[in-house]
């Protein structure tokens, strides 16, 4: 099918992936360039016609977290000043969604400042990976297309026998990442288990209970994110000491920053699987860590809004004769 009035660009972040996504709805990646000026400002430049056109614009706001939210702000305006018809935000990791509430005096709510920056210039809809805050969305006056990453998971340990078996069992660093456990947990069809952590005092060691059963068992540890690695190796090797047989981690968004690559591969973690949300640097790149693309799903998440069909169907996970 010819997808004539839809353009999708790639700015720096994701660039590999956007070529994925074009591939396979069947365009060519739109024509753009992103120039940084020795004072370091950005300027984006645009290679073709996009006047009545819906455009797409694929970028997430990693490291360099500001350099990247620029790039997307000043793209914005371009397109917009060039009459384009709508602007749709592909943003496959979301930046500063920790900052999402007050948790101290005088602190920003950084997220919702985002979202006010997005808005102002210009865009019409966000489609999204996994919000760390999922009220995030309501940060939004625009559509929000907040996709799952927990189908994707949960497909590559069916397809490599982690399914149906007494001997499984799905885990949850904390107690916030509860629901996600629970919806990786019944597509596996497995229980689960929660860490509790408790610090006693500054700067002494975390100390971790496990509310579940483990001994014995595969675990599965999933995140919506690994930054510094900490909490989910630790929890990895909490888990070995309990009697775990095999310890693997998932999350969607792979940051890994810091000593992260190194806490992981001194870990008890057999596999870390994660998803291209984020694109990982060659200098962080590990024979522990298995990377799934999002390219199919996000593919066809904008040829169905694209044609104004329900996105729904992407948040389960597709049978054996579907794939």
């Amino acid at each position: 099918m010819s997808y004539s009035n839809l353009k999708l660009f790639a700015l720096s972040s994701n660039q590999e992936l956007a070529s994925k996504v074009a591939q396979d709805i069947g365009i060519e990646v739109g024509k753009s360039k992103v120039h940084t000026h020795p004072d370091g400002e950005i300027e984006v430049e645009i290679n073709e016609s996009i006047r009545g056109e819906h455009a797409y614009i694929l970028q997430s706001t990693s490291a360099p977290v500001n350099e990247n939210l620029m790039e997307l702000l000043i793209m914005m305006d371009a397109l917009r000043r060039a009459s384009v018809e709508s602007i749709n935000i592909v943003m496959p990791y979301y930046g500063y969604a920790r900052q999402d509430r007050k948790a101290r005096a005088r602190e920003p709510i950084t997220s919702k400042l985002v979202a006010n920056m997005i808005q102002i210039a210009g865009a019409d809809r966000l489609i999204t990976f996994d919000l760390h805050a999922a009220q995030i969305q309501g940060f939004f006056n625009i559509p929000v297309d907040h996709l799952m990453g927990s189908p994707l998971i949960a497909d590559y340990f069916q397809r490599n026998g982690f399914t149906d078996g007494n001997d499984l069992v799905v885990v949850s660093p904390d107690h916030g990442g509860v629901g996600r456990a629970r919806k990786l947990a019944a597509f596996l069809k497995a229980p689960i288990a929660i860490i509790d952590k408790r610090r006693p005092r500054a700067n002494v060691a975390e100390i971790m209970n496990i509310i579940g059963d483990v001994k014995g068992k595969k675990c599965i540890l999933i995140d919506d994110m690994i930054d510094t690695a900490g909490t989910i190796t630790l929890a990895a090797n909490a888990l070995k000491e309990l009697g775990a047989t095999e310890v693997y981690a998932s999350c969607t968004h792979a940051v890994l920053s810091g000593p992260a690559i190194e806490r992981i591969e001194s870990s008890a973690i057999n596999k870390m699987v994660v998803l291209d949300t984020i694109e990982i640097p060659e200098d962080k790149k590990s024979d522990k860590i298995v990377e799934i693309s999002i390219a199919p799903l996000l593919a066809d998440a904008i040829i169905r809004i694209h044609e104004k069909r329900p996105i729904s169907p992407l948040f389960e996970l597709k049978k054996p004769s579907e794939q």
